[in-house]
């Protein structure tokens, strides 16, 4: 009888797209108490694969994936390749839905009752509208007051015109100051011409710890550390966990150090 696994929450990472399937990671915590003499379970990551046709009919998109709550049932597989499934499980998934969100439902509800009071009411507001308008015709302002007051709104047009490119020109030195990459770094190179060995190919990092850096990223936009390559093969030597990372996390670039070999 086939093994079957169903998982609920939001996606921890950001989306992964192949020529037939997608793929996202999620993560389960474990109970709060195990039994005793057992150790307590704290969480298992899963990498989830989906149908792109089974994912499209679901509305979902690249950036409401990791904030809307979805139900998975599918069955674990340990058969997919470890640069296509960083997490411990890999899950085929068989259907997928979209959970109602409690917020959203409450917000709907309130919203309704907003609408059926304010229809209630609606004939007195047209009553203090029809009053308000009379009341403004009465004091209009002299034609001198309006032509001072246009032609105050022109000079502070004029201001903000001639203010708007030096504090775009601040906004663009401050962006340039951030640093970008993580100490010690030597170079940034293209992503897609570091080799990886097969030795590399072989392992599994460890996925708590590759989850710690893909949170480091999402907060600070670059890696932790640099990767150790050969200078002129571009071969890696060190870093395979930050190379996972920065697949995942799609990076075009990534910084490095050089390892010189005689």
């Amino acid at each position: 009888m086939p093994h079957k696994i169903t998982l609920t929450g939001s996606a921890t990472g950001p989306l992964r797209e192949y020529d037939r399937y997608v793929a996202f990671d999620m993560r389960e915590k474990g109970s709060p108490a195990a039994p005793k003499g057992l150790k307590k379970s704290t969480f298992i990551s899963y990498t989830v694969f989906v149908a792109k046709k089974a994912f499209n009919k679901t509305g979902l998109t690249k950036k409401s994936i990791m904030h809307e709550k979805i139900l998975i049932q599918g069955e674990p597989t340990l058969d997919i390749p470890i640069d296509e499934c960083p997490g411990e499980i890999g899950v085929i998934c068989f259907q997928i839905t979209v959970l109602p969100n409690k917020n959203d439902k409450e917000g709907n509800e309130s919203k309704d009752k907003k609408e059926a009071k304010q229809e209630g009411s609606a004939p007195s507001e047209e009553l203090k509208n029809a009053e308000s308008t009379k009341q403004e015709e009465k004091q209009e302002p002299a034609p001198q007051s309006v032509a001072k007051e246009k032609k105050k709104e022109a000079e502070m047009v004029e201001l903000e015109a001639s203010q708007t490119p030096v504090q775009e020109q601040k906004v663009a030195s401050q962006n340039k100051q951030k640093p970008i990459q993580p100490k010690g770094t030597k170079d940034v190179v293209s992503f897609d011409d570091i080799i990886v060995p097969e030795a590399f190919l072989k392992t599994r990092p460890n996925p708590v710890k590759t989850e710690e850096v893909i949170e480091f990223v999402k907060r600070t936009g670059h890696l932790d550390k640099p990767l150790t390559i050969e200078k002129e093969s571009k071969i890696l030597k060190d870093g395979y966990r930050r190379y996972i990372v920065a697949k995942t996390m799609k990076m075009d670039h990534v910084p490095v150090v050089y390892d010189y070999q005689k």
